[in-house]
């Protein structure tokens, strides 16, 4: 928070000073500039965590450019926009634009190092001993995670084994970094001057933290508990707080609130831009596929969408019209003899997809996001993968993460489907509208590849 201020308040001194410096006044059309400078600031530094994020000094610089180049880049395209109404261009020369971006810039890198520099000084004055509770994976995760991160003011000495992990298969450094046993910790704390115990065990062991817990009280020590929960497959975890009470969520959509809404808005733009700008290809097509063979130009087929509710997904009929047997439904292969010639061609350059924006238009799908299988395919890999079914956990797209990784087309075997599965749930636990824009890029190098058939 205090970080953000100085960012904002170096920024509102350059664009005074700057403007002063080369017009000679400060007017209320800079005002306006300065106002929608830090609102788009704050979305972008936030959608990137930069205040979030604490990496080395040179990952924060380059965190900061992205943001600051990312502000820029949607400030530009505003004042193209509002030239006219406000005459915004004249007030704003390219060199007053290129100060701001250039000293702006420096000045909020000088002032993160700065800041970052003077916290690491101040708390080595000032650290706290901790120690952590665990030997397992996620103990020497907040082990590690304590000690590099410089605004924490506290350094963990050592792990505490226990009964249910005693660290018998540990290496070498890493048993370098146990200090004893859970029946001493007590003497451990007094004799360390221990302020801070994390707890982090596995959920099985979790009943013996009630006798410690206990114990330690009597030491006047901070105690933390971080249950081991990534043994399962978490959704969109989360630690929340309802009526006083902590909540630990292991599973949850990440559409709520200005999150739906912006992917709502994203979704809803990037439809409308693709059907004007796919309009030829969608009628050229249309004209081709009813000429090549009998049948309807739209194939529909019924697909599991958000939260498992089904709808029916649009594409152009690549196939000879046929009767498939009740209840089965047949992947596409290679040199399948179903697919027409104007299919194949149509298949191997995804333009069979393209109507699957007036789904993403009328609302059951998303532009990114999981790909949507048949209801039948559904069925059968649930049984055999486990988390399958929480795909569904977002809206379906036209394009993914999974299929610019090159799990697109045919699924051949179980393994290729459990890949699929672990990019679709990476993309749900990561999304971002950022994610989004970059899948759709590189979704364009990927039309032509030899998996789409």
């Amino acid at each position: 928070m205090f970080q953000s201020l100085i960012d904002g308040l170096i920024i509102v001194v350059l664009l005074y000073l700057i403007a002063v410096t080369n017009r000679g006044y400060f007017t209320s059309v800079d005002l306006l500039f300065g106002l929608t400078l830090l609102i788009t600031m704050a979305f972008f530094y936030d959608l990137l965590g930069v205040y979030r994020r604490h990496s080395s000094a040179s990952g924060k610089v380059l965190s900061l450019a992205k943001s600051w180049g990312l502000t820029f880049m949607v400030l530009l395209s505003i004042i193209y926009l509002l030239q006219n109404q406000i005459q915004i261009s004249h007030a704003y020369s390219q060199v007053i634009i290129f100060q701001l971006f250039f000293y702006g810039f420096i000045g909020q890198v000088i002032a993160h190092l700065g800041f970052r520099a003077f916290h690491v000084r101040t708390r080595k004055a000032s650290t706290a001993k901790s120690i952590v509770v665990g030997t397992g994976q996620l103990a020497f995760y907040v082990h590690e995670r304590i000690n590099q991160n410089p605004w924490i003011p506290e350094r963990v000495v050592g792990l505490i084994s226990t009964p249910a992990e005693p660290g018998d298969n540990l290496s070498e450094d890493e048993q370098k970094k146990v200090i004893g046993k859970l029946e001493d910790i007590e003497q451990i704390v007094r004799q360390n001057d221990i302020r801070s115990v994390y707890f982090a065990v596995s959920l099985e062991s979790s009943p013996m933290i009630k006798d410690v817990y206990f114990k330690l009280l009597d030491l006047n020590v901070d105690i933390h508990w971080a249950p081991n929960i990534f043994a399962l497959q978490l959704i969109n975890h989360s630690v929340k707080e309802f009526a006083g009470i902590p909540i630990l969520t292991l599973s949850e959509t990440p559409l709520l609130g200005t999150h739906y809404l912006m992917k709502e808005i994203e979704d809803k733009i990037l439809a409308v831009v693709a059907i004007i700008l796919a309009a030829p290809i969608l009628i050229g097509t249309a004209i081709a596929v009813k000429i090549n063979s009998p049948g309807p130009i739209i194939f529909k087929q019924s697909r599991t969408g958000w939260d498992g509710k089904e709808f029916m997904i649009w594409k152009f009929r690549s196939m000879y019209v046929n009767q498939p047997d009740p209840g089965q439904v047949r992947q596409a292969t290679k040199d399948d003899p179903r697919v027409t010639k104007v299919g194949k061609f149509i298949r191997r350059t995804s333009i069979d997809e393209l109507p699957q924006i007036f789904n993403v238009l009328f609302g059951s799908m998303s532009m990114v996001g999981p790909r949507p299988h048949a209801v039948q395919h559904n069925q059968e890999y649930s049984a055999m993968i486990t988390s399958y079914l929480s795909r569904h956990r977002i809206k379906p797209g036209i394009t993914g993460l999974a299929q610019v990784r090159g799990f697109r087309g045919e699924t051949e075997d179980l393994e290729l489907m459990r890949k699929r599965v672990e990019h679709d749930l990476e993309y749900i636990n990561n999304w971002s509208v950022a994610m989004d824009i970059y899948i759709l890029v590189k979704t364009v190098f990927t039309l032509f590849n030899d998996r789409a058939y």
